[in-house]
């Protein structure tokens, strides 16, 4: 009888140890960044007439990925701020003075998620933080996920859109001229769009 129970309890502990190792999630695959098919964008006004747009093309990104389960997912990035390039020189080297992004500084902005909400297989919201200037504040971007696909060369990959509008004086940006019929040179809304395609590894 003892013997019975023993071996009772040991299968009921055996039982209980593999439920609880089903029970725990599954831990996200890890994805890079394909950056010839990935861009970090955004347009700002200009004049209070026209947009003026730009990237930064220097970048570092890695995020986890599970279809289906947009709570284990996860996303950190890196952007080298002197690398900004909106196709003029000197308004480039305006831009990395301490104006505005003061690279010396404040080489890097880092973005980090805090968690993602999804409507529907293919669009949700990402939540995150972007660290800027030394300040770092919440912000949120409307995202759109693609189905996850082979590629010819075997290769899995999943493309992202995300997009946001911040007011850039909430990181301390704020140099700016005001016209004479009282617009802004240059606008304080920035839209932000990213592209990412990605390859899991």
């Amino acid at each position: 009888m003892k013997q019975l129970r023993n071996r009772f309890v040991i299968l009921l502990t055996m039982a209980m140890a593999i439920a609880a190792f089903i029970a725990l999630p599954a831990e996200a695959a890890t994805w890079s960044v394909d950056s010839s098919h990935s861009s970090v964008g955004f347009s700002v006004k200009h004049l209070a007439i026209s947009k003026t747009k730009g990237t930064f093309d220097d970048y570092t990104a890695t995020f986890s990925f599970d279809p289906g389960k947009p709570e284990s997912w996860q996303a950190e990035a890196t952007i080298q701020v002197a690398s900004i390039n909106t196709d003029d020189a000197k308004r480039d080297d305006h831009l990395r003075s301490a104006d505005f992004f003061d690279v010396a500084e404040h080489p890097t902005m880092v973005f980090k998620s805090t968690g993602v909400k999804m409507k529907d297989e293919e669009e949700g919201v990402l939540y995150g933080e972007l660290t800027m200037l030394g300040v770092t504040k919440p912000i949120k971007l409307d995202l759109e996920v693609s189905e996850v696909i082979q590629d010819p060369w075997g290769n899995t990959r999943v493309g992202f859109t995300a997009e946001t509008k911040i007011d850039r004086k909430d990181w301390g940006l704020t140099w700016n001229k005001t016209l004479d019929s009282g617009g802004l040179v240059v606008g304080n809304d920035v839209k932000i769009t990213i592209e990412i395609e990605g390859i899991q590894q």
